[in-house]
């Protein structure tokens, strides 16, 4: 599929189906044909702000090559798999699907009409974590610590704080460290939606997650505790610093004795930039040129699996080990 631009559509009308509807109308490779979204007066709203057409489901299909699904995720499934069985290659927004099951079927029925199934796992396409991929390549890794925090949403979400906001590092996690997870645990605050979970990697690797609806300051980052630095990412401000060779000193200064630490700060170039343009610049060329997405239905069906994986062990009691009394 080359030369004419690709024609695209969005179903789901809500605040990721209107980015998702703005950036397309926004490429000059992809044409913005429709959005659909059980709303039709929603629908209408957004298809008049972006020049296209409000369609119902069944007719955006037969219109398009492509379409985003931004629909909540308990309708992602049969969504996905009409357009689909209609030969239309759809990008799915994560979470992927509510059952790993029903997510294996897609992806088996997208091998089998060759269409292209992409998962919408923006941070993939943030900048800096590209970048990161680079730089991590060259190193050994130790340990990993997400922390995805901010205050409560302004908007209704179905979706718990796991499934919601931690399965973003989950995701990027397993993109650095591709390996088997071979142990979990995990614990919420009490009555507030903030769960910290531990990822034990089959190579030793281990990965702490903390994701929070309930902080009023929004933080966003991702540090990697390698043998050889330390490398603190920030996905807002889209930078990566390397802290190498911490040499200690002691300083004595008018009398008084002080110590502290110095190291050797690299700051390696990120172009910055909005990710949602690259994950729908990159799903347009996987459709025009054949190749595999960037973030594949099995890369979607992992995440959900282990963010599953984490909402069970919250579920379980935790168990509390006594203090022991000294002699």
């Amino acid at each position: 599929m080359t030369g004419a631009p690709i024609r695209v559509g969005v179903v789901g009308a809500g605040t990721m189906g209107y980015h998702h509807a703005r950036v397309y109308r926004e490429m000059l490779d992809a044409t913005l044909v429709g959005v659909a979204d059980v709303d039709a007066e929603r629908a209408e709203e957004v298809a008049a702000e972006f020049d296209t057409r409000s369609l119902d489901m069944s007719s955006l299909f037969d219109a398009v090559d492509a379409v985003s699904i931004a629909a909540p995720t308990a309708a992602h499934y049969d969504v996905a798999r009409e357009a689909i069985e209609r030969g239309t290659h759809v990008l799915v927004e994560k979470p992927f699907v509510e059952d790993v099951d029903r997510g294996r079927e897609l992806v088996s029925l997208a091998d089998e009409r060759d269409v292209v199934l992409q998962v919408g796992h923006i941070e993939r396409f943030n900048p800096a974590v590209s970048v990161l991929g680079d730089v991590v390549t060259e190193e050994e890794i130790i340990a990993l610590d997400a922390r995805r925090l901010g205050p409560p949403p302004d908007r209704d979400i179905s979706d718990g704080a796991v499934m919601d906001l931690m399965i973003h590092d989950i995701d990027v996690l397993g993109s650095l460290v591709p390996h088997e997870v071979v142990g979990i645990a995990a614990a919420r605050s009490r009555d507030v939606p903030q769960v910290t979970a531990i990822l034990e990697f089959e190579n030793g690797v281990v990965g702490t997650l903390t994701a929070s609806r309930v902080t009023q300051q929004k933080v966003r980052t991702l540090s990697v505790t390698a043998r050889e630095c330390q490398i603190n990412l920030d996905y807002i401000s889209q930078s990566v610093r390397i802290h190498r060779r911490s040499v200690p000193e002691y300083i004595v200064s008018e009398g008084d004795v002080r110590y502290r630490h110095e190291s050797l700060i690299e700051q390696p170039t990120v172009k910055n930039g909005e990710p949602l343009k690259a994950e729908l610049q990159s799903f347009v060329e996987s459709v025009r040129d054949g190749k595999p997405p960037v973030v594949t239905g099995e890369d979607g069906i992992r995440a959900v699996e282990l963010a599953m994986r984490v909402e069970a062990c919250l579920e379980e009691p935790v168990r509390r080990v006594p203090l022991v009394e000294g002699d």
